[in-house]
Order: C-alpha cells, then sequence, then structure tokens
C-alpha cells in the first residue's frame, strides 16, 4: 500500500482573503433590499384589492360622566325639541334631504335660538357613536340628577301620595327610557338609579323616553341599599317586582295605595340579595309559563298600572 503524503493546503491565502470585510451586513442594509420590500409592499396591495391594509382602531375610550350626550334620528330629534329636552346644538348633516320633520325641527330650533350646526355624516357618526341618525342630532347636556330625597320633596309639593321607581341591576339606558315614558304615563314622581354599574340619562335613554325624561326626575345613590332604608325610614314602603315563587301576586299586594316605592331588578338577575332585604313585599306578575320573565320597562309598566288602578279605587 502506497503512503499517502500531506495535503497542500492554501498557504493562509483563503484566511488573508476574508480580512477586513467584517460581519455579514443585515438585510435591509443591502443595496437590493428597498426594491424588494417595494415589490412585495405593490404584491401585498394588489392581492387586498388596491388598498393598503387599515391600521387597527384606537380603543374608544370611556364617556366622561360630565360629556354631552347626543340624540340621534329624526323623530326623536323632533319630540325631544318639542318636549322642551335642554339642549346646546342641533347637528344637520350636509346636502341632506330635509323632510317636514327635518324643518320642524329647525323651526324650534330657531324660535328658541338653538345653535344649528351643518356637518359632515362622517362628524354626525362619530358624534353620535355609530347610532343611526337619519342625518340629524341633538346635543344635551350632561343629566343633573337629583338627590333621592328630592322625589319625596317633589310628591310633598303636589299634595300627593308620593310614588317612586327604583331600578336595581338596570344597566340597558333603553329600559330607563321606557320606564321613564311609563312612570310619566302613571303619575311617578320620580325615579331611582345607582351611580354605578347601572344605566343612566344617556342619549338613549332620552330617545326612548320621547321626551319624557325632560319632566320625569331622576335621581341617583351612590348606595341603593342605603337610599331605599332612608325611604322606609321616612315612612315609604318597598315592594320589589320579582318572578320568585315566594312573591304575591301584584293585584294582591296591600300596600300599593300607601306612599310606595317599586323596586325594578334586571331581567336577567332579579332583584340583588340586599336590596330584597329592604323589601316590605316582593311581588310578581302572573303570565303564562311559557314566558320566563319580562322585559324591565315591561314589568315597570305594568305595575306603575295596577298601582293607578288601585289608588282610583
Amino acid at each position: 500500500m502506497r503512503k499517502r503524503g500531506p495535503l497542500k493546503g492554501s498557504g493562509g491565502k483563503v484566511r488573508r482573503g476574508l480580512a477586513g470585510k467584517g460581519a455579514t451586513p443585515p438585510a435591509e442594509a443591502r443595496h437590493w433590499y428597498k426594491d424588494k420590500a417595494r415589490a412585495e409592499r405593490l404584491a401585498r396591495e394588489e392581492r387586498s384589492g388596491g388598498a393598503s391594509p387599515s391600521p387597527r382602531p384606537a380603543p374608544r375610550q370611556r364617556r366622561s360622566e360630565d360629556s354631552p350626550e347626543y340624540i340621534g334620528g329624526r323623530n326623536p330629534v323632533l319630540e325631544a325639541l318639542q318636549a322642551g329636552v335642554p339642549a346646546s346644538a342641533l347637528y344637520v348633516a350636509t346636502r341632506m334631504e330635509a323632510d317636514d320633520r327635518v324643518r320642524s325641527s329647525l323651526r324650534v330650533a330657531a324660535e328658541t335660538g338653538l345653535a344649528v350646526l351643518e356637518v359632515s355624516r362622517d362628524k354626525l357618526d362619530r358624534l353620535t357613536e355609530g347610532a343611526v341618525h337619519q342625518g340629524i342630532a341633538l346635543q344635551i347636556p350632561a343629566y343633573d340628577y337629583a338627590h333621592p330625597s328630592e322625589l319625596i320633596e317633589i310628591a310633598q309639593d303636589a299634595a300627593e301620595v308620593p310614588l317612586i321607581v327604583a331600578l336595581d341591576g338596570v344597566t340597558d339606558p333603553r329600559n330607563l327610557g321606557a320606564i321613564a315614558r311609563s312612570a310619566t304615563a302613571f303619575g311617578a314622581h320620580g325615579l331611582l338609579v345607582p351611580s354605578r354599574r347601572a344605566a343612566g340619562v344617556t342619549g338613549g335613554a332620552w330617545k326612548t323616553s320621547a321626551g319624557a325624561l325632560a319632566t320625569m326626575r331622576v335621581a341617583r345613590a351612590s348606595n341603593l341599599t342605603a337610599a331605599l332604608r332612608e325611604y322606609r325610614d321616612a315612612g315609604l314602603f318597598v315592594v320589589g317586582l320579582d318572578g320568585g315563587a315566594d312573591a304575591t301576586d301584584l293585584a294582591d299586594v296591600t300596600l300599593l295605595e300607601e306612599p310606595l316605592v317599586i323596586i325594578v331588578g334586571s331581567e336577567g338577575k332579579g332583584l340583588s340579595r340586599l336590596v330584597r332585604e329592604q323589601c316590605d313585599a316582593v311581588a310578581r306578575i302572573p303570565m303564562q309559563a311559557a314566558a320566563e320573565s319580562l322585559n324591565a320597562g315591561v314589568a315597570a309598566g305594568i305595575a306603575l298600572y295596577e298601582v293607578a288602578r288601585q289608588r282610583r279605587r
């Protein structure tokens, strides 16, 4: 077997050839990078229909309690203006085809000296937070809530038996507006709502109330249970609406002709435990078994009708 001799090397020529070139540059530092990135961007736009991907929308900021509210829609705006809802400005979309409702709204605004501003539909969308506005919106200032004791004073000034509606866990402003309409129709003296985790007097509530909130006072309590306790100390009875088996039929409750607070719970959970403990009676509205519960606004309307019926006897 022939013995293999030593291998020939480069003599350091390769090592010397690499000397001084430094580290490999990143892609963005290479001469072809910009052309390649532009080609990739054009290809993406072509696949997506020629439009650049839209940026991620900024998270919606929580509305401050002192911020104004907006009522959108031709009928709601006209009804609010005719009812004397306190307003700051009337917004009308540019190049909008006006009908009788819009012309009537503009006439009422002119008669009352309300500022009329012509804006784009995009701005109306932003002001009303995407609600259906039909090209017109009414700006109303933040609601001035009453103190719970003021609702009793309203009844005393009218020389009437107090009737107050309290809302426990009702979070939909439309239910608040509907209850305000029923409360106005059946002679209640005010609404009481908690200050946290509950619906307030927003644009949605104004819209649903169809102007009823212009005359129906709404009080807000930091602690609903404590406010109910103060009402009881002032001589009012508290009746809660609940569909439980231990509740009494509403028509059989003997307290409806007395100074009264009716509590409407949320549609899903009903009355909370602490609020239920403050009730002098718990009443249910008889209905078919197929219907598990009633909307809070509907339940309040039925209860207020029964109170008005018994008080007229």
